[in-house]
């Protein structure tokens, strides 16, 4: 369904700009949180807020600064504008981790040093000798005293140093205990502040960085503040309505849409978004600006199974769980966006999320980053993926099951014995998930049935094939066609009035391969 052209006018893309001011004084198309900002300062004082990279928490919290330094005149036309007093002028104390070599030792220290020392220059405060907390403790008193108004302390990407270095956990585990003393000033200093709001990527347990900040509000999963970052549906068709036209819209959202913390509706990526109204193309703008490295390598040594990602459930407490040298799998996909929240239960008055992945950028990228990690031969790789939708069309399983079997003698014998696999089962159905979903087709994993859950279904060019993953020794048994039948996965799709074939798919533990594949038509 493509969007038709409603006449407004066009406004500039505000790709990588960070800077409010900017923003509103050059003409860039703007999308208003102001009235969540509001809400931040009529409701609390200290917050954290968690959300994946490139989703607009610097310019946040720039908008934030520029809002308590009084700049009336860039906030003229907003929600905000009417409802704050302006003649309430804070100080505002800014730091930023977002760049920098944090892998070597010491470079944090340095680098806050040399962030605190342009503070203090430019409020005309003599430098100091003293250690980073004293010396950031002896700022926020100053300010507040030359001032005689409160101080607004904002820390973007306050987990960079920590995240950078995962791979040295002996250098992490030092930034870590560097900022743990940082960021308890702020709380010894809570009579001298008025706000403060920490972002960053992930969410470190509490205990390891934030245990002197207890006072911390943490507003990730606080529906009220789920659109607080990212853009919504509404923003997509109000905001930006003169880039929509051409644009099918429903591709945008299958694309792109997706991201959830517990609010009412989902939420986009803004830099996929800026990227697809500048390029015009769908592709995986916001996946190839970072490298998912350590999360592949993670999953892959954890043998985690790609196939179940898509089901698994966590506690708010598990998705906090993350530490140098704790952290589930769970809240490792969640806070960098890998994963998001698809569905709430309730059990015991505790929440259980149900997560998933936001969207096909995420779902299609990610696979195609581990199948990578498994057929490092590349040529090979591309040439298998070529033929994988032609087979499907054609309903040719005997050049499908060619196709699979080249995949897995593809993958070197030094793979396995260095990832000392257990499960093989759940290793062989992820690689095969893994390369159906790498080519972007219409898949569901572990899909519910009256007699339990299909391992994977792919829905395609009008057809419905229902996979069923069984381990077996050197000989095949049957059992995964057999299930299929026994336990009526295919009765859901028969409404549909289209095709439903069931394929068994048996992998040999010994010969690491394809043992038997086996095809039949739904009756």
């Amino acid at each position: 369904m493509s969007v038709p052209d409603n006449g407004a006018a066009k406004r500039r893309l505000p790709i990588g700009i960070q800077t409010f001011r900017e923003i509103r004084e050059d003409g860039f198309y703007y999308v208003d949180k102001t009235a969540y900002i509001r809400r931040l300062t009529e409701g609390g004082k200290h917050y954290f807020l968690s959300r994946p990279r490139r989703f607009g928490k610097s310019l946040l919290l720039d908008t934030i600064k520029e809002l308590f330094e009084g700049s009336e005149e860039l906030f003229r036309g907003l929600a905000i504008h009417d409802q704050w007093d302006w003649n309430m002028r804070c100080p505002v104390l800014r730091l930023d981790f977002g760049s920098g070599d944090f892998e070597q030792p010491g470079w944090l220290s340095e680098d806050l040093t040399l962030q605190l020392e342009a503070i203090e220059k430019g409020a005309g405060i003599a430098a100091s000798s003293s250690s980073a907390p004293a010396r950031f403790r002896r700022l926020i008193a100053e300010l507040r005293e030359r001032s005689g108004r409160r101080v607004v302390v904002l820390v973007d990407e306050y987990d960079k140093p920590i995240l950078d270095a995962l791979g040295t956990p002996e250098i992490a585990r030092a930034n870590r205990s560097f900022l743990r003393g940082l960021y308890s000033v702020i709380k010894s200093c809570d009579a001298h502040i008025e706000f403060t709001l920490l972002t960053g990527v992930s969410k470190f347990a509490k205990v390891s960085i934030f245990s002197g900040l207890n006072n911390l509000m943490d507003i990730t999963l606080d529906p009220h503040y789920s659109a607080i970052c990212g853009y919504t549906e509404q923003d997509l068709d109000e905001v930006f309505a003169p880039e929509l036209p051409g644009l099918d819209r429903d591709e945008v959202r299958h694309w792109y849409n997706g991201y959830s913390w517990r609010g009412e509706g989902k939420v986009y990526n803004p830099f996929d978004i800026l990227l697809l109204f500048r390029q015009r193309e769908f592709k995986a703008h916001w996946f190839e600006t970072g490298s998912p490295k350590f999360l592949i390598d993670t999953l892959l040594r954890r043998g985690v199974p790609t196939l179940g990602l898509e089901g698994m459930t966590s506690s708010e407490a598990l998705l906090s769980a993350f530490d140098v040298d704790e952290m589930s799998v769970e809240a490792l996909l969640f806070q960098t966006g890998y994963l998001t929240i698809t569905g709430e239960d309730a059990q015991n008055g505790l929440a259980q999320y149900r997560l998933g992945y936001p969207n096909r950028e995420v779902r299609q990228s990610l696979n195609e980053r581990l199948l990578m990690a498994l057929l490092p031969d590349a040529s090979r790789r591309l040439a298998q993926k070529t033929s994988l939708r032609r087979l499907l069309a054609a309903n040719d399983f005997a050049g499908l099951e060619a196709l699979l079997r080249g995949v897995f003698a593809g993958v070197p014998h030094q793979w396995h014995t260095r990832n000392n696999i257990q499960d093989y089962e759940g290793y062989y159905a992820s690689v095969v998930y893994s390369y159906f979903a790498a080519q972007g087709l219409d898949l569901v994993a572990e899909e519910s049935a009256s007699g339990g859950r299909a391992d994977m279904v792919v829905r395609f060019d009008g057809g419905v094939y229902v996979f069923e993953f069984k381990s077996v020794g050197k000989e095949a048994a049957g059992r995964a066609l057999a299930q299929i039948k026994e336990r009526g996965y295919a009765d859901k799709y028969r409404h549909l009035g289209r095709p439903v074939h069931l394929i068994g798919v048996e992998f040999s533990r010994q010969d690491r391969n394809i043992a038997a594949f086996e095809v039949a038509l739904a009756a």
